[in-house]
């Protein structure tokens, strides 16, 4: 037996080549394949645009993953984020730890320890590379609260600080 909800409830599909977790497909992908696909879209198209396109992928899935579990879990806004900050470790994204959730300020604080996006520079960045966490969190908390919500990575492992903190609330 594990301690790992999302192995033990982990469903595969031989005939679809599937895997999924309460009814949402999942797959594995290795960290450095993101960091390539990372790095490549960076000098193609310029590390913003990049960070763009990997946040607005993560947004979605935050979004869409925070409401499913939510509604079909039958969740409070804050057991949803307990509850994404959890999977979030057990598919391998980090150790995540919700600091902060506030509706009524919007605003939502997480922390994640291990980041395999950040974990692979050899170097230190000047900025944040979390941008597929950073849209993940944004999503949920834009699901979450029902408004436009804005992001930042105010720490980050590649940075060389001790871990990846991303701070969220409305948009201006």
């Amino acid at each position: 037996m594990t301690d790992n909800s999302v192995l033990s409830e982990l469903t595969y599909s031989a005939e679809r080549g599937a895997l999924e977790f309460k009814g949402v497909r999942y797959l594995l992908i290795r960290p450095e394949t993101l960091r390539s696909l990372q790095e490549a879209s960076a000098g193609e198209l310029g590390a913003p645009k990049s960070a763009d396109m990997l946040f607005a992928g993560g947004f979605t899935g935050g979004k869409l993953s925070g409401q499913r579990y939510k509604q079909a879990l039958g969740l409070t806004s804050a057991e949803a984020a307990e509850f994404m900050c959890r999977m979030g470790g057990e598919i391998g994204w980090g150790r995540f730890r919700l600091v902060e959730l506030d509706e009524a300020r919007i605003r939502l604080v997480v922390e994640v320890e291990h980041s395999p996006f950040a974990a692979g520079y050899d170097e230190p960045t000047q900025a944040g590379v979390c941008h597929l966490t950073r849209g993940v969190l944004s999503g949920l908390a834009a699901g979450l609260f029902g408004v436009e919500v804005e992001s930042t990575e105010v720490q980050c492992l590649a940075k060389g600080d001790p871990l990846c903190r991303f701070d969220i609330g409305p948009a201006s």
